[in-house]
């Protein structure tokens, strides 16, 4: 599988580009002609500098206005197109994208379309070159690909092939099956975008909210599958028009890239098993069935106050690492680790962000298999020395360079062999708290594509629609990822600015990172009187929010009296509800939330998400002096 990328796709400049293309893995480079221009260097400049970063130029684009133009426009975009030429040979590559005519002077007409293509190509033969065609989704007169392939069919010439983009397809919601009809040999280049589905102008829609396939709402996997049954078997491209990521890391969104389109042939792969797809064999998607463990670093003075929050939940110490300063706390089916370690990555990860989540732990089917996808798909693995005797747990790097380790059947003895258990985790203090509901990560909202895109590519799992949070101080945006029997749940939480109590999380903790940690309760107003007994203190929410949500869900009197009474928040979602407690804010902002479900609801409170930040922003210390 070959796979390319448009230089339009990225932020930076040239140079640049090219590093962060070649870093991720690609084969090729579409030149987007402002790119070209942009740079001061002759094109055999360009093409041996591409060539030096062991790229290929795959095409060479926009052509634009060409085909149907009365003269004497016909005979200057015959001129225009031979000046390309000889561009492109200088460049060294020998395809150029023509996209169907937006002119409001061209003619309509599928044979006079033909005709102008057929002498292109002729033209285009006489160099060695070749030319594609693609039907703009908001083009004039050729605005799908039916009609485009009609146009190359007609003009009959082997120098004049199809190219399809599955945005202007997907747009235009044209059916992606009438693809498998054209040979494959005459689609010259495949072009992926994906999108969120937004109701807007087209060409407004297309120039600045495209991102990569498996990271909006576009079936772009039905398109690929339909693509890979004509028997295509060329270089896959991605062409990204999109305004964040013109200004995010290059490196990033290239890795991105690469990543979307290994894992888009993986699913085309899995789906349309009579097509021989070039690509590595890796795993299928992981089943996740939960978090095994939530280790937090910290060092011996804030470990005693993390362990005083931890006993007030209900928490009782049940063990200590046989070789390491890592403390066992549980309940239920939940442990939690207090790494106060001065050397390794814990260490490493207390001096960087305080302390904080470093590393998680999901039990999976196959600890390796999990990695092994996760390492075809672009993942950084983690491993450290272990002391004799213990057992060495596959990892990857995850958001904000935390640790996700895998623990299946064959790691069971986990917490027998790392750990002198004293036998603790069912007491009297046991507050009712029985597994993790979900994690909340948070960071930049423009990582949020980033890791949606990680999460669902490695794992089986599906996103939510997107939510608006809604801070005192500005938006943050919302979307949770989660497996079908919601055992793995893992909400991302994008902010826009520091102001947010999610963006002073990120300033204060230098970095995106876990900041707060779900825990389910079968009974919340049982576990709010043990949770009492223990000392804990919960965030106290405004009295005028139980007042509104008795008129606003017409709950019984006592009943919302007994919510008040308990700082309990409350949602509904048909005939599921949902109840929050919340404790205090600890550190720069990380906090702990004890939730129930009831009658099958799905979501995660949003909409009492704007009276709980109130609460907490209530709460907050002082700014502190950022660490050195």
């Amino acid at each position: 599988m070959k796979t390319s990328i448009a230089t339009v796709s990225i932020s930076g400049d040239l140079r640049e580009k090219l590093a962060a293309i070649s870093a991720a893995g690609f084969d090729g480079i579409e030149i987007f002609e402002n790119d070209f221009l942009a740079f001061d260097g002759s094109p055999r400049d360009v093409g041996a500098m591409i060539r030096d970063a062991g790229l290929e130029i795959t095409l060479f684009q926009p052509f634009r206005d060409f085909e149907g133009m009365p003269e004497p426009h016909r005979a200057r975009a015959f001129d225009r197109a031979e000046r390309k030429f000889d561009l492109m040979q200088e460049l060294g590559t020998d395809l150029m994208l023509v996209c169907s005519n937006v002119s409001p002077v061209s003619l309509g007409g599928i044979n006079r379309a033909a005709d102008d293509f057929a002498e292109l190509g002729a033209r285009a033969a006489a160099r060695g070159l070749r030319v594609g065609y693609e039907a703009l989704a908001w083009g004039r007169h050729v605005n799908d690909h039916r009609d485009a392939w009609e146009v190359v069919r007609r003009a009959d010439h082997p120098n004049v092939g199809l190219i399809l983009d599955s945005f202007h397809t997907l747009a235009r919601k044209t059916d992606v099956d009438t693809i498998r009809a054209i040979p494959g040999d005459r689609i010259f280049i495949v072009q992926l975008a994906d999108a969120p589905l937004i109701d807007m102008d087209l060409l407004y829609w297309s120039r600045h909210f495209r991102n990569m396939p498996g990271e909006g709402d576009l079936a772009v996997t039905d398109f690929m599958r339909a693509v890979a049954a004509t028997g295509y078997d060329g270089v896959l491209s991605l062409e990204i028009f999109n305004d964040q990521f013109r200004g995010g890391s290059p490196k990033s969104i290239a890795v991105d890239g690469h990543r979307s389109l290994v894992y888009l042939m993986d699913q085309v792969r899995r789906r349309e098993p009579d097509v021989r797809i070039p690509l590595p064999e890796m795993p299928d998607r992981i089943e996740a069935q939960g978090i095994e463990f939530v280790e937090f670093a910290a060092d011996e003075a804030e470990a005693e106050e993390l362990a005083r929050l931890f006993a007030s939940l209900g928490f009782v110490e049940a063990g200590r690492h046989v070789s390491k300063d890592v403390t066992l706390w549980r309940q239920g089916g939940i442990n939690l680790l207090i790494n106060t370690e001065r050397e390794g990555f814990a260490h490493s990860s207390y001096l960087v962000h305080g302390t904080s989540v470093c590393a998680i732990g999901l039990r999976v089917a196959d600890a390796a298999a999990t990695v092994a996808r996760a390492r075809a798909l672009g993942a950084d693995t983690f491993d450290q020395p272990v002391g004799p005797g213990e057992l060495a747990i596959p990892a990857i790097r995850g958001v904000g360079g935390g640790v996700m380790h895998f623990v299946d059947e064959k790691l069971a003895g986990l917490w027998e062999t790392d750990f002198r258990l004293t036998g603790g985790g069912k007491a009297a203090a046991d507050a009712g708290l029985v597994s993790i509901d979900h994690l909340a990560q948070t960071m930049n909202y423009e990582e949020m594509l980033t890791w949606t895109l990680f999460y669902t590519s490695i794992f089986a799992t599906a996103k939510t629609p997107m939510v608006d949070v809604v801070d005192p101080a500005g938006l943050v945006r919302s979307q949770a990822i989660e497996t079908a029997d919601g055992a793995l749940r893992i909400t991302l939480n994008g902010a826009e600015n520091r102001r947010t109590l999610a963006g002073r999380f990120i300033a204060e903790s230098f970095g995106s990172a876990v900041q707060h940690v779900a825990f389910e309760s079968r009974d919340i107003f049982a576990t709010a009187a043990a949770l009492k007994a223990c000392g804990f203190k919960a965030l106290e929410i405004s009295r005028n929010y139980y007042d509104d949500l008795e008129a606003r869900f017409g709950l019984d009197p006592d009943f919302a009296d007994r919510l008040r009474a308990e700082n309990i928040l409350y949602d509904r979602d048909g005939e599921g509800e949902y109840f929050q407690l919340y404790g205090p804010n600890y550190g720069e902002g990380f906090f702990f939330e004890i939730v129930e479900r009831r009658g099958g609801y799905r979501g995660y409170g949003a909409a009492n998400a704007q009276f709980r930040i109130a609460a907490q922003k209530r709460h907050l210390r002082p700014e502190t002096v950022p660490r050195r």
